[in-house]
């Protein structure tokens, strides 16, 4: 009989943040196909709480231990051979996690399978640092974009327009060029931006500045990913709230 796989978002980083469901399919699961940007707390949960074969897909931006056409491939053959399969991702896997390629196949070679959402870093980082995405007096819209090669295909121009908070993942390599195409499309230079890096995780730092001098900033702090970036008013909530946030278990100083 054939298998089952279940595409499971891991959240962003911090073990408690994980799903109740997604907990529950780790624990049945005979094999677990993980990324590595589930963070080293993720993966110390996988050896405790599950008997599975546990394979590291790699999947860290610039580092692939293997190509997502073999991840695929290895997923359908492990439910062909009857195993409950668990693809574990980063975040959600909706969201630029490559999960809907990852279902498609699936669909493709007649394999059942089942997706549990994960609580995504686009939202969690600024959580975490005391910034929400969304308010009322500031950014009433929020929009994802990749800071991959896809961000090509951005109108820079309406994005710069938008009256919206800007999240970026994926986006430290490409920074100087997106600040650039968005200041170049009429974006207010003093408009304020976050870096969160290492979001949820003991190791969470978190960098402010604004587009004008966001990227020397971070040069100057050597910014590491994993890191979500924030553009936007909202930003500016993290000044009231900060010295009451408690959310990270340690706290680096914050640089601007």
């Amino acid at each position: 009989m054939t298998g089952k796989v279940y595409i499971v978002g891991a959240g962003p980083g911090d073990p408690e943040l994980l799903t109740l469901k997604a907990l529950k399919v780790i624990q049945e699961a005979d094999v677990i196909l993980f990324d590595e940007l589930i963070g080293e707390e993720i993966r110390e949960l996988l050896k405790r709480e599950s008997k599975a074969e546990l394979i590291d897909v790699g999947k860290r931006h610039g580092k692939h231990k293997m190509k997502q056409e073999d991840i695929n491939a290895l997923m359908v053959k492990l439910a062909k051979e009857g195993k409950t399969v668990v693809r574990l991702k980063g975040g959600d896997p909706f969201i630029f996690g490559r999960g809907g390629e990852e279902i498609e196949v699936l669909a493709e070679n007649g394999i059942r399978f089942e997706v549990i959402p994960g609580i995504t870093s686009a939202i969690a980082a600024p959580s975490y640092a005391g910034i929400p995405v969304t308010h009322r007096r500031y950014d009433p819209a929020v929009v994802f974009i990749t800071g991959k090669q896809e961000r090509e295909r951005l109108d820079w121009s309406a994005l710069a327009k938008l009256n919206a908070t800007i999240i970026i993942l994926m986006g430290v390599s490409s920074l100087k060029e997106n600040v650039e195409r968005l200041l170049k499309h009429g974006k207010n230079p003093d408009t304020p931006v976050a870096i969160i890096e290492n979001a949820t995780t003991p190791n969470q730092r978190t960098i402010i500045g604004t587009l004008a001098n966001i990227v020397k900033i971070a040069e100057r702090e050597r910014v590491k990913t994993p890191a979500v970036i924030v553009i936007g008013d909202v930003v500016n909530v993290r000044k009231k709230v900060k010295d009451f946030l408690e959310n990270t278990k340690s706290r680096k100083a914050e640089r601007i």
